[in-house]
């Protein structure tokens, strides 16, 4: 769905953010935001962005408008962070893996087991951990405005489940471009192996990979669960989706634009979480309808295991984060 306007971020090489905010600092005037992702329009990440917009555009008496550019449009996860810091476009979802090359505050959140259930999740993604990790980005041009559910990641393979840590043994198991993702299955007992997401169906069906861990919407969206039969619900990680703008956006916008903006996107938060449990619910109904198998395993073997990878990073940025979080109720 694309929100019209007469406005629009422009692109010009040196002179960009002068350009695209020349005239635009007074509440009065029509502001525009191009707000790009690489999801479908059916997912639930997709229908809060409508809903964020649709209140902006409400609170503002019209004035903030939020175009959304879904589908991979303007390109994918890392070309959409490259074109935000430029400027080419004003906002954009990523997940918080994306993230941890920027800062290494966002790498907390790809520690195994670091929150204890999803009400510990959601408890210091709203407190003021969960802020000054938003925060963190901000030299990198990178602002957080608010997080989305991403569920929880398992592992899903396609000959045999993952039961115990002794079981991921010998296979090969695709992550995401991100070295902290990489840390965890290697910690946990699995060959980690990179590979993109564009490509990962052919790499399981051709055994490339013996699996890989996603969420179990991920997996139904992409058609997975067709290769891989077996989804062990060990719920490691659960990276959040972080929804960022651009800081010199940002700092263009007015303090009413400002206001506005955040708090559309904090009401759309709890929006996306009502849409994303339901999809979760649906993509495992389905899922297991055509023939997949899912199993809890005791997570406590995996815990331990993940302990190393933990010991590893005391004493940084990133362990002392660890353990703050590990004190939020």
């Amino acid at each position: 769905m694309f929100f019209k306007s007469r406005i629009l971020l422009i692109v010009l090489s040196g002179l960009l953010m002068t350009a695209v905010f020349s005239g635009c600092g007074e509440s009065g005037n029509e502001v525009t935001l191009k707000m790009a992702h690489g999801l479908a329009t059916s997912h639930p990440v997709h229908k809060a962005m409508e809903f964020m917009a649709k209140k902006a555009l409400e609170k503002s008496d019209s004035t903030l408008v939020i175009e959304i550019y879904p589908n991979e449009q303007l390109g994918n996860e890392k070309e959409m962070v490259e074109k935000l810091q430029l400027g080419a476009i004003a906002l954009t979802k990523v997940s918080s893996s994306m993230l941890e090359s920027f800062t290494d505050e966002y790498k907390v959140y790809a520690l195994p087991y670091i929150f204890r259930d999803n009400d510990h999740k959601w408890n210091v993604f709203n407190g003021d951990i969960g802020k000054r990790v938003l925060a963190s980005g901000a030299q990198k041009k990178l602002k957080g405005l608010v997080y989305y559910d991403a569920g929880f990641r398992s592992f899903y393979t396609t000959k045999k489940p993952i039961l115990h840590p002794d079981d991921l043994k010998g296979l090969k198991i695709r992550t995401q471009q991100s070295p902290m993702a990489m840390k965890m299955v290697d910690a946990l007992g699995g060959s980690a192996t990179p590979i993109s997401w564009g490509e990962l169906y052919t790499s399981l069906q051709q055994g490339v990979v013996d699996g890989a861990e996603n969420n179990a919407p991920s997996l139904f969206t992409a058609n997975h669960y067709e290769v891989c039969k077996h989804y062990s619900l060990d719920e490691h990680t659960a990276v959040p989706d972080v929804v960022i703008i651009n800081t010199n956006v940002w700092n263009g916008l007015s303090e009413i634009h400002k206001q506005v903006l955040q708090e559309a996107a904090d009401e759309s938060v709890p929006y996306q979480r009502q849409l994303w449990e339901a999809f979760v619910q649906e993509s495992l109904a389905k899922m297991t309808a055509s023939g997949l198998k899912i199993y809890n395993p005791d997570k406590a073997p995996f815990q331990k295991r993940a302990e190393a990878l933990w010991a590893e990073f005391d004493g940084t940025v990133i362990g002392d984060l660890a353990k703050e979080i590990q004190t939020v109720e």
